[in-house]
């Protein structure tokens, strides 16, 4: 079955650009641009570039996060924790974003740095994106649709949505290829397991997460863990690797649908899924005063109960 661009990831897409096109102009989520940091750790996975893309890669600061667009080179940044920790457990964190920027502080570093923390390491995957206009404030007012719809349109709803991104997502599943791929090849010098490899994503990074799992050939992934992704029924293909899945019940992904935990039900495959009362769309590791802001505890509990996180020696 072609899953190249599946409803899950279109709907990742769609949410995206719906979230940024509502609040990317509200005040405390103003665009400020950022200068590229020099990420000295950052590997180039050396996967191609991109079609049709008019600019290079930039990076703007929103929510107090760091965030980068246009990128045309993806990377893998090792966060390896203390000898004295290391599990051998390896996780590649794949940052959200619509698949036209990266959120790489909140879903991507911080959370790199929470696993190592507890013997894991983790690898942040900078994987390509979809292009977005050179200057930020084209890149916002396309994000950022008219208030009212131009003159002759018949349709409000349709004025006032952004352009979908039309292209597959081929780039970023062969870049988590890649990744997965290094990390195998280099796994006796960084200490891991090539056979405990986990992957997790957050928004759009749960629908590549996803994405992989369901497309590509040549990874074989220990486990999953999609966070705050689109939640519609999948083909489960065999051999697919146990879940670990997070949402909010007041995120506009969620909407009620179960059918993606119905979907690894049925298969038989173990799935665990946790449905937080409050939490909203994109809080990472937790934002003040919300239940979902215990969701990493618990995948790391879910990690030792089910051996992918032993102890160390």
């Amino acid at each position: 079955m072609d899953h190249s661009l599946t409803n899950f990831a279109k709907t990742i897409v769609w949410a995206f650009l719906f979230i940024f096109s509502t609040s990317g102009m509200a005040q405390d989520g103003t665009i400020y641009p950022l200068d590229n940091p020099e990420e000295p750790n950052a590997i180039p996975l050396e996967t191609g570039g991109v079609e049709n893309q008019p600019a290079g890669e930039t990076w703007f600061r929103q929510w107090g996060d760091p965030m980068a667009r246009n990128i045309t080179e993806a990377t893998l940044t090792p966060f390896l924790p203390d000898p004295d920790k290391a599990t051998g457990t390896t996780i590649i964190v794949a940052p959200g974003g619509g698949f036209r920027w990266l959120s790489m502080g909140n879903e991507g570093w911080e959370v790199a740095e929470a696993l190592a923390e507890k013997g894991i390491a983790a690898f942040v995957l900078k994987y390509r994106l979809h292009p977005t206009p050179k200057s930020l404030d084209d890149f916002r007012t396309s994000m950022n649709p008219p208030a009212t719809p131009p003159a002759g349109s018949s349709d409000d709803k349709e004025a006032r949505r952004p352009e979908r991104p039309r292209s597959s997502l081929s780039n970023q599943l062969e870049d988590a290829e890649a990744a997965y791929a290094m990390i195998v090849e280099r796994a006796e010098e960084w200490g891991v397991d090539p056979n405990n490899i986990g992957m997790i994503g957050f928004s759009a990074g749960a629908g590549l997460t996803m994405h992989s799992t369901l497309n590509s050939r040549t990874m074989k992934l220990a486990f999953i863990g999609p966070i705050y992704g689109g939640m519609n029924a999948v083909e489960v293909p065999e051999n697919a690797p146990p879940m670990f899945n997070v949402i909010a019940s007041d995120d506009f992904l969620f909407n009620g649908e179960f059918g993606l935990i119905e979907s690894w039900y049925k298969a038989n495959v173990p799935v665990e899924f946790h449905l937080y009362q409050n939490g909203g769309h994109g809080f990472g590791l937790g934002n003040p005063d919300r239940t979902s802001n215990r969701w990493f505890d618990a995948f790391i509990y879910w990690l030792e109960v089910n051996n992918f996180l032993p102890k160390p020696e």
